[in-house]
């Protein structure tokens, strides 16, 4: 069978009736970090926007519900609305050289809520999901990022149109079809990273998920090969011609989320700045520095991680996400990069657009086997004005990193802040996470 036809036989019959723990336990993390990320993101322009547009529809089935409220509406709708939502902060997990549980929870949460399956099913068409995205970005060694890609919308929306396709009990010719047809629905540019068009990568995905596999559920067909074909998903996307297109799959057979897991965000910014971030703010600690002591910040990263920090110079909340120098900024000044930091207000501070130009950026070309798209390590020097040269050394992972987790107590600290100014029991929301395989049905996990 060709790379298509194996995915397809893998979604249909994966092998697996129970989700091994120590899987489930990382997969219950992304559930609970991307609904917490979303609660936090609820407000955010991006997403009112959107609600706004989406409103204007007539006729839409109530099937899922919005944001934990009292809304509902068409699958897709809902999935939409929710993946914009829990990637507007960009504070949700890492995985696969994207934001897997971004694009998977909302679409598996509609899909789920509208089939009426249990918390079990939800985690196993996680799984699908999951080793499916990790099974195609594996086959190109080149950084998807640096040709200007989003994998969270390019991957994203194959992986999840996997998941859902699993859970709507699709026949292995069907989800062909649903894998295929959600080729063809991918897209997301790096051009748009620290606008709206970011987030809506991920809410798009979830949602062109939904309808690829709902489609395919009614016999729209697209082509037997489309991931393989000499123009087709992986060719599309290597210009260089180096994507494997041809290799036998490893699905079923090994588990990739037991390898690369999922890292979980402790600053709602970009992932290429958070080793940076942690060695800064330890130095801040440590040697208990102010702005004013400071009179150069060298720091060095991986050339993918600094081609995604475009904004050198950054003026609103958004553009800041994906800036080096606003995240040392922030270090310094607040000593902390959270939420609070990431407002329009906090980066337009005069304290703060005077640090941006004591940042010096260099760049290796190492990589990280785990994580392909950073370097090897990340480092932070910096010198004051009484002369010192002050090192963070190599720093390998950031705490909540796959290699580095955050434990329970940790995740739920995050989660219940990022709920905290939401109407809802935010604690009995993450117990109900907390448990998700013994949830009889999605719909009652997500009363809030």
């Amino acid at each position: 069978m060709g790379l298509t036809q194996q995915i397809a036989a893998y979604i249909a019959s994966p092998g697996i009736d129970a989700v091994p723990e120590d899987a489930a336990a990382i997969i219950r993390s992304g559930f609970i970090d991307t609904i917490g990320t979303m609660i936090a993101g609820r407000e955010e322009p991006a997403v009112r926007l959107l609600r706004a547009q989406l409103a204007e529809r007539r006729g839409t089935a109530e099937e899922a519900t919005v944001l934990l409220g009292p809304d509902r509406a068409y699958s897709a709708d809902a999935a939409l609305i929710n993946g914009t939502a829990a990637h507007a902060l960009d504070y949700d997990d890492v995985a696969l050289g994207g934001h897997p549980s971004t694009v998977l929870v909302p679409a598996i949460l509609a899909e789920g809520e509208r089939l009426g399956v249990d918390g079990a099913a939800a985690i196993r068409a996680y799984l699908i999901g999951y080793e499916v995205w990790g099974e195609l970005i594996a086959r190109d060694p080149d950084p998807h990022h640096r040709k200007g890609w989003h994998p969270t919308g390019v991957f994203g929306t194959v992986g999840a149109a996997a998941a859902l396709a699993h859970l709507n009990g699709l026949e292995a010719g069907r989800a062909a079809h649903a894998v295929a047809l959600a080729g063809s629905m991918a897209s997301g540019l790096v051009a748009n990273f620290g606008s709206m068009t970011k987030p809506f990568h991920a809410g798009r995905a979830a949602a062109a998920a939904v309808e690829a596999v709902r489609l395919a559920a009614r016999g729209f067909t697209a082509s037997p090969d489309a991931m393989e074909h000499h123009a087709g998903f992986l060719a599309a996307l290597s210009p260089a011609g180096r994507a494997d297109r041809e290799g036998s799959v490893a699905l079923g057979r090994t588990l990739r989320i037991l390898d690369a897991g999922l890292s979980i965000k402790r600053y709602p910014m970009c992932y290429a700045t958070h080793r940076a971030i942690d060695g800064m703010l330890a130095l801040t600690a440590r040697e208990n520095l102010r702005p004013e002591d400071v009179t150069e910040i060298a720091v060095t990263v991986g050339a993918t991680q600094a081609s995604m920090l475009r904004n050198h110079r950054p003026a609103t909340g958004l553009e800041a996400k994906f800036s080096l120098e606003f995240a040392m900024a922030a270090a310094l000044v607040a000593r902390r990069v959270g939420l609070a930091e990431l407002t329009d207000g906090f980066v337009a501070r005069p304290e703060v657009q005077a640090q941006f130009d004591k940042l010096r950026i260099g760049t290796v070309d190492t990589q990280c086997p785990v994580e392909p798209i950073f370097a090897l390590t990340d480092r932070v020097r910096i010198r004051t004005t009484a002369g010192r040269e002050l090192d963070s050394g190599e720093i390998r992972f950031p705490h909540g990193n796959a290699k580095d987790p955050l434990a329970l107590p940790e995740l739920r600290e995050k989660f219940l802040d990022c709920a905290g100014a939401a109407p809802i029991d935010a604690g009995a929301v993450f117990d109900r996470l907390a448990g998700l395989e013994r949830a009889p049905r999605l719909a009652g996990l997500l009363a809030a």
